[in-house]
């Protein structure tokens, strides 16, 4: 098996770009939620801009004028910059020509337009999905929150639970995990810090095993139980029928042997810091996916969670 951290982004740098009056109306009230934003509009709608940012902003933390130095990568000021707060970036020409540098510089894209039109946007500037930005859609009236792009790993799908809890919309989930709420195999943990290691393959065949209700086993030495209410936006009831849980690895080789005609499991979802004995790397094979909790999570794993 050939282990592969999953990049997990850092200090979130969270872009909004907006390119309506209403759209910017809407923008504001985001960063008043998320000051340490970006917002990116039009030049011709720089003041407007910059008095709906003030408008939402509480008297007592009004922020004071700025040069407002781009960051680097993103587009560069070109109206009145001076007079303007720090989180406001106008921009000069079309929209189109500001997203390549949006698209490198930030972990997260907020974009109030329509879904359309930001897939012809970004489409040019597609990398992979290890390294794209979560993007999020939101239409002018705020009804409706769409990852588009990186919904698990670039934090989309996250993003878009919080844009719409800020501004009262409704996220529009289509990932098979969410849409079914059940295990994220690319998210377990991650709310709590585990790094999650295994092959591409690996990850793909168990995400497909769990989406489709095949066997799957978690088998959980370490680490918080307190995981599943926080998994990829918040879970509740039980987890579903076909994972199946276990405190250590060797209890699924000594369920095949006294049970050699059940049927095997499609995905092995490992939470461990031990090392993997060679005899059961060797039997599981590409199967087994690892997630390290680390010093965040270091507990013992308790019966009361798991089952043998």
């Amino acid at each position: 098996m050939t282990d592969s951290p999953i990049p997990v982004p850092a200090a979130e740098r969270l872009a909004v770009l907006a390119i309506t009056r209403h759209g910017i109306a809407l923008a504001a009230r985001l960063l008043a939620a998320r000051p340490d934003a970006t917002l990116f509009v039009p030049e011709k709608f720089a003041a407007e801009a910059a008095q709906a940012i003030a408008a939402m902003r509480p008297p007592a933390v009004a922020q004071p004028a700025t040069t407002n130095d781009a960051g680097a990568g993103a587009p560069r000021p070109t109206t009145n910059a001076r007079q303007l707060p720090a989180q406001l970036k106008p921009y000069a020409g079309s929209a189109g020509a500001q997203i390549g540098g949006i698209f490198a510089a930030f972990d997260g894209i907020v974009a109030i337009l329509s879904l359309g039109a930001m897939v012809r946007l970004v489409a040019p500037h597609l990398r992979d999905k290890t390294r794209d930005p979560g993007i999020v859609v939101v239409d002018e009236s705020g009804q409706f929150a769409i990852p588009m792009l990186s919904g698990h790993l670039g934090g989309g799908n996250a993003l878009a639970g919080t844009v719409a809890r800020l501004i009262g919309a409704t996220p529009v989930l289509t990932t098979a995990s969410d849409a079914r709420q059940t295990l994220a195999v690319d998210l377990l943990g991650r709310e709590l810090g585990w790094v999650c290691e295994g092959s591409h393959a690996a990850l793909l065949r168990a995400s497909a095993a769990v989406v489709n209700d095949e066997p799957v086993a978690l088998v959980q030495e370490c680490g918080s139980h307190d995981w599943w209410r926080r998994h990829a936006n918040g879970r509740c009831g039980p987890l579903p029928a076909n994972i199946h849980c276990f405190t250590r690895l060797e209890a699924l080789e000594e369920l095949a042997h006294v049970s050699p005609d059940a049927a095997p499991f499609a995905a092995i979802l490992w939470v461990s810091e031990r090392p993997l004995p060679p005899a059961l790397a060797e039997h599981f094979g590409d199967t087994l996916i690892r997630y390290r909790p680390g010093a965040r999570g270091a507990n013992p794993a308790t019966p009361e969670h798991s089952s043998t």
